[in-house]
């Protein structure tokens, strides 16, 4: 295959992107990319601290699409690219990328990973993983407490506040435009049959 390319995966926090995405990945030949809209956010270096806590990250446009679009579009072309680095603790970015690439596969895994029209036109499998809101609630509050030194209520209040909120407005209709919609509980069966529809 000469051709490059990209499985784009959405589904709200906690939904089990990145989860699917490294499946993924292990299914692929060494020379895959991951990608995540993590690393995307816009470096709010520029901001006092207390202003950062208030920005709302679970809306679109706290992501730098350009930025994405360059990195996508270099792998798309067969050639590296580099990815920044964002750092949660303190909303920006750390001073050295990461380089990879060249790919002949591209995963990317976000929670509006279908709703950009450019990258979701380079998507060869369009993926969204529906999940119930409870069960994404437990799931941010254990990954925020352990990697990223949050508070249960800290994430409680982020979650009724913005993430739901977010979520219903930005997240849950991508599923209309995916070409594959999985349950929360996917197996390593569902898997497989996405890879092999997605090399189709």
């Amino acid at each position: 295959m000469n051709e490059v390319r990209m499985i784009a995966i959405a589904g709200g926090s906690g939904s089990g992107k990145s989860y699917l995405a490294r499946k993924l990945r292990e299914r692929m030949p060494q020379d895959a990319v991951l990608l995540t809209l993590d690393d995307f956010y816009h470096d709010l270096s520029g901001l006092p601290e207390k202003e950062r806590d208030v920005v709302n990250f679970d809306d679109p446009k706290a992501i730098d699409w350009k930025e994405l679009e360059r990195a996508v579009d270099e792998l798309m072309a067969g050639r590296q690219a580099v990815l920044p680095c964002y750092d949660f603790t303190t909303h920006t970015r750390k001073s050295e990328g990461q380089v990879v690439g060249p790919a002949k596969w591209i995963v990317l895994e976000g929670l509006w990973s279908l709703s950009d029209p450019s990258i979701c036109q380079r998507a060869a499998c369009k993926v969204f993983i529906d999940c119930p809101s409870e069960l994404r609630l437990m799931r941010r509050i254990a990954r925020d407490t352990q990697e990223r030194g949050r508070t249960e209520e800290s994430v409680r209040r982020q979650f009724r506040e913005h993430v739901d909120p977010m979520h219903d407005r930005y997240v849950q209709p991508q599923g209309q435009c995916a070409d594959v919609v999985l349950s929360a509980d996917f197996s390593d069966v569902d898997v497989e049959v996405l890879w092999q529809r997605a090399n189709q």
